[in-house]
């Protein structure tokens, strides 16, 4: 008899992430309700897609993360990745993930962080050590850095060694629970640069971040979370889109003193092209516009 388990196959058009009206009630000691974290959120992201959550603290952006990596049970919903359940360890294996905080062991040096992380996958040695030394230069880490206690280094180069081992498993999923807390300006484009890579090529990003000109930056859909809801979600151009008041005109081609014409009269005018659209606003100013609207602010 064969005892081989059999893992399930994932469809072949199934998005990477499917998260399914999942809720997360936490209760005391005696099994009582004591504070309903997540009410019903919805996300779905595609293929190469960089996904921001956005909330404020205790909007349930960190339990809604933990319940689509499988580190809490959901009272309610369900959780697909790349068309699988999230316990499956084929849907697991292609998952990388970097918490708030990374929790490295301060007595070994990044390199020996990743080569024990490698063990952990399985890699073979040789390419184990072409994978790490391609991710220290990846991230940052200078030879030097890369040999010494990971307990003597700043926050933000903890940061980096934290994200390097979030991609050493070379996974089609990532999802980065505030990236670049704790770095300084360079240290921040750099990893928004990374991030833009990784959904250049393919990879699909789930990014959680209280710094939102960063998720602006980077992200090509974001997901507002405020009282365990999805209170807005889209495109960052149709949401930050001012629906009401002036529209913009650009003319190419159009000589300035003529700039006062109305729309109907530019082409008239000489403009070689016209276009129409309504300015937009900052992410910031959405967000808390949205979060009074909620009562929240």
């Amino acid at each position: 008899m064969d005892n081989t388990s059999v893992q399930p196959c994932a469809p072949a058009s199934a998005p990477v992430l499917e998260a399914t009206d999942l809720h997360k009630t936490f209760r005391d000691f005696w099994g009582r309700p004591r504070a309903e974290a997540v009410r019903g959120v919805s996300l779905r992201a595609e293929k190469g897609e960089v996904l921001g959550i956005l909330g404020p603290n205790g909007s349930g952006k960190s339990t809604t993360i933990k319940m689509i990596l499988g580190l809490t049970r959901p009272t309610g919903g369900s959780v697909r990745i790349f068309g699988l359940p999230s316990s499956a360890k084929g849907a697991r294996a292609r998952i990388g993930y970097l918490p708030e905080l990374s929790q490295l062991h301060p007595f070994l040096t990044p390199r020996e962080t990743l080569f024990y992380a490698a063990g952990l996958f399985n890699m073979e040695k040789a390419a184990a050590r072409e994978r790490v030394g391609q991710l220290l230069e990846k991230v940052g880490i200078s030879s030097a850095d890369a040999d010494r206690k990971v307990g003597e280094f700043s926050k933000g180069m903890a940061r980096r060694v934290g994200l390097a081992r979030a991609l050493l498993n070379d996974p089609d999923f990532v999802v980065l629970d505030e990236p670049t807390s704790g770095l300084d300006p360079v240290g921040r484009r750099e990893v928004k640069d990374l991030v833009r890579g990784l959904g250049a090529e393919g990879r699909t990003v789930l990014m959680s971040s209280h710094l939102l000109a960063e998720v602006q930056d980077v992200c090509s859909r974001v997901a507002v979370l405020v009282r365990g809801l999805v209170r807005a979600e889209g495109s960052l151009p149709g949401l930050l889109e001012m629906r009401s008041g002036p529209v913009r005109f650009d003319a190419e081609g159009l000589p300035e003193e003529k700039t006062g014409a109305a729309c109907d009269a530019l082409r008239a005018l000489g403009a070689a092209s016209v276009a129409a659209s309504r300015p937009t606003r900052q992410l910031e100013d959405f967000f808390l516009e949205l979060l009074r609207r909620s009562g929240e602010a």
